[in-house]
């Protein structure tokens, strides 16, 4: 099962190319695809980041969903429409399309952010404020987390 952990910031070069983090590159080889997939984060000026793994999972669910409802049309336009097949190249660069760039308003500096399943991109100044409004309002909300159990054979379903 592959989990993203941590906030990495990383340049970005005149082409549009970053290096994705080791650790991120290393747990997206298993796949089916050699790179990223990347759409809009909604609400957000980020772009999230996955596997073609994780995105077969999305595509999966949305098949749940009556084939012209509205739900499926709004989810698969969020998720699918705007979303980025992006191929590592020999030295675990991608080049970001300029959608990203715009979108997530990135200059110099790329974060990429571990949230468990999947992961973001952002304008590392950016995901600071962002991060420090969210733990305010976690703090003020006393929010909390239930841990799952772990399932007989040792692991979590």
């Amino acid at each position: 099962m592959t989990v993203f952990v941590s906030t990495f910031v990383n340049r970005i070069d005149r082409k549009g190319r970053v290096s994705v983090p080791a650790t991120f590159r290393a747990a997206l080889r298993n796949g089916t695809f050699e790179g990223i997939v990347a759409f809009p984060a909604l609400g957000q000026p980020a772009f999230e980041g996955c596997g073609m793994d994780f995105m077969e999972r999305l595509s999966a669910s949305v098949d749940e969903l009556d084939m012209f409802s509205p739900r499926r049309d709004e989810l698969t336009a969020i998720v699918f429409a705007d979303a980025h097949q992006l191929a590592f190249d020999g030295e675990g660069r991608i080049s970001l399309p300029e959608a990203v760039i715009e979108h997530c308003r990135i200059q110099t500096e790329v974060a990429f952010v571990g949230r468990g399943k999947s992961f973001q991109i952002w304008e590392p100044a950016t995901f600071r404020e962002h991060a420090a409004e969210v733990r305010r309002r976690a703090l003020s909300e006393g929010a909390t987390l239930p841990v799952r159990p772990v399932a007989p054979g040792g692991k979590a379903p």
